[in-house]
């Protein structure tokens, strides 16, 4: 149990991170504070300046193979993440990310040969269950473009999820993604100049996501995923949601309804169930 419980710290801090980092995005680009590329740009240079600088405190700034798949994951969820978000609402961005992150990091887990246990499936059923539970009454027909654009924004994340497990330098194989990301990022911003726009609260919100709830976030969850079978790193990234809307009830004063209060214990309890039979297994 012990082994268990060393897990689970790091893993409610990398969820956690997760949150905040839809928190951020929120509050930035549907208040209007800064436009997607913007945003993008700031987060991920922020991100790369503060891992950079965790590695030269450390000593440690040896670069470190980088996978292209990583940095155009990483890229690709990014910018497709924030510009969807214009066009969706909260529950139907949740909804279609999620389950794009889940279908792309189990099926590779199955080509691979994984074969979860029956409690670790019951456990992911239950939680994807309390998810779309929790999300499908405010789920409305989506305009295309942006579903398909959270859509593309998962399977980023799934990708860069499944690279980030075979890392064996987390933290340096993260700070270099975060700085070949960056060039990219900026470029973007020639897209379309005329629409770009970033006041005071998006510029803190960018650096707030970039620095903290992403770089170091993703930090962690690289040094948490080669301990996690892919059933498991999907099924834990149900509770983000959930930690975004309780977020938002207590940060940005949203209701929090009886369907939530419902809905938390039951994808928790699903999350819980994987846990232990991973627990089981090993």
């Amino acid at each position: 149990m012990n082994r268990l419980s060393a897990l689970i710290a790091p893993l409610c801090l990398v969820l956690t991170a997760f949150a905040a980092n839809s928190l951020t995005c929120r509050i930035a680009l549907r208040g209007g504070a800064a436009d997607p590329l913007s945003f993008t740009a700031i987060r991920i240079s922020s991100g790369a300046v503060v891992l950079m600088v965790i590695l030269a405190l450390r000593g440690t700034l040896n670069r470190v193979p980088v996978d292209p798949r990583a940095v155009l994951a990483l890229n690709a969820y990014a910018v497709l993440f924030s510009f969807a978000y214009l066009g969706l609402d909260a529950a139907t961005g949740a909804l279609l990310l999620f389950a794009a992150v889940q279908i792309t990091m189990v099926g590779a887990a199955l080509w691979r040969g994984e074969r979860p246990t029956a409690l670790a499936w019951a456990g992911f059923a239950i939680a994807s269950g309390g998810l779309v539970w929790l999300l499908s009454p405010g789920v409305t027909a989506p305009p295309l473009l942006p579903a398909v654009e959270m859509l593309l924004a998962g399977v980023g994340w799934g990708v860069y999820s499944l690279v980030g497990a075979k890392v064996r330098e987390p933290l340096t194989a993260t700070a270099w993604n975060f700085v070949f990301a960056t060039p990219i990022a900026v470029l973007a911003l020639a897209f379309d100049p005329s629409r770009l726009h970033l006041d005071r609260q998006g510029l803190a919100m960018a650096v707030l996501s970039g620095a903290v709830a992403s770089g170091l976030g993703y930090a962690l969850w690289y040094l948490v995923l080669p301990r996690l079978t892919a059933l498991l790193a999907a099924s834990a990234q149900l509770a983000v949601p959930v930690l975004a809307a309780c977020g938002g009830v207590l940060i940005l004063g949203e209701p929090f309804t009886p369907r939530l209060a419902l809905s938390v214990p039951i994808i928790l309890g699903g999350i819980g169930l994987v846990l232990i039979a991973r627990h089981r297994r090993v």
